[in-house]
């Protein structure tokens, strides 16, 4: 799969577009979007040089190579896509709108050339990017969206499920009890406590939405059974378990790129289907998984 890097202020290149139109029938794309603190512009936090990175590195997690994107060009197209997200929470939370705004013409775009709805995977202010691509992108541009632990309210989100390309697109939302803090504070900092973060889902049930609670045993049980183990060290406390929790990623490229094997239906019959108090993980004892529920 061709890895390529793009930034919100870039736009499309002829190249980039001539790649989407050459691809093999059925190849995907998939876009890759960090999360809060990351910039382009920063060297030193530039996400194109972390988690972005085409190459494995020492002491990070490149998505790139988690998901197995060797470079071969008949696997299909990654992007990473990079965007200012420095600065205080809220300013960065409110440049992620346009960010989406940007990201959906780029899909549009590419679905329109390639003939073949786009991927989305995002962790947290990456994760509003994609819902906020999804408010804006044509019908049937976006395939599968996949949220890791996203940085969003459950309103904006059914807001995005209600447009056009809502309407077509299949959203895995990963979260976590581990990141309960987090949640917390989003919605304390951005909403005063006045809306929910989509660490427990939508507020209504969506048939083209699937909530997917990696701190809990059941979940890993079912994961385990559809042939995607996965790691079961229990932590109290974090925002980044969705990308460093190994076999997750397995996971993910298989429901990115081959989204006919894992149909939500499959996932929804598997999956338990409610979600842990919120505070149970950090006052769970320091057990694994695999030993309590989580």
């Amino acid at each position: 799969m061709t890895v390529i890097q793009l930034n919100a202020e870039d736009g499309l290149t002829d190249g980039l577009l001539q790649t989407a139109r050459d691809l093999p029938k059925g190849a995907p794309i998939v876009v890759m979007l960090h999360g809060y603190r990351y910039s382009p512009a920063t060297p030193a936090h530039d996400p194109h040089r972390h988690i972005l990175s085409p190459v494995a590195l020492p002491h990070t997690t490149s998505w790139p190579c988690a998901l197995g994107l060797d470079g071969a060009a008949d696997q299909g197209l990654a992007i990473g896509f990079g965007w200012h997200a420095r600065g205080r929470l809220r300013a960065a939370y409110r440049r992620a709108g346009p960010t989406g705004q940007a990201l959906a013409d780029v899909v549009s775009r590419l679905a329109q050339v390639s003939g073949r709805p786009v991927g989305l995977i995002g962790h947290s202010l990456g994760g509003r990017v994609a819902l906020q691509a999804v408010q804006a992108a044509d019908a049937g541009s976006i395939g599968r969206v996949i949220l890791l632990n996203a940085a969003e309210f459950r309103d904006t989100a059914a807001a995005a499920l209600a447009r056009p390309a809502g309407r077509h697109a299949e959203v895995i939302n990963v979260t976590a009890r581990e990141n309960d803090l987090f949640d917390f504070a989003l919605e304390q900092l951005l909403s005063r406590g006045k809306r929910r973060a989509l660490g427990f889902g939508l507020e209504t049930q969506c048939p083209n939405w699937v909530d997917l609670q990696i701190d809990d045993a059941a979940t890993l049980d079912a994961l385990d059974g559809l042939g995607f183990p996965t790691e079961r060290r229990a932590r109290r406390l974090s925002h980044w378990t969705p990308y460093l929790r190994g076999g997750l990623f397995d996971f993910y490229r298989a429901a990115l790129c081959h989204p006919w094997a894992l149909p939500l239906g499959l996932l929804r019959h598997n999956l338990p289907t409610c979600p842990h108090p919120r505070w149970s993980r950090l006052l769970a004892p320091t057990v694994g998984l695999g030993e309590v529920r989580a």
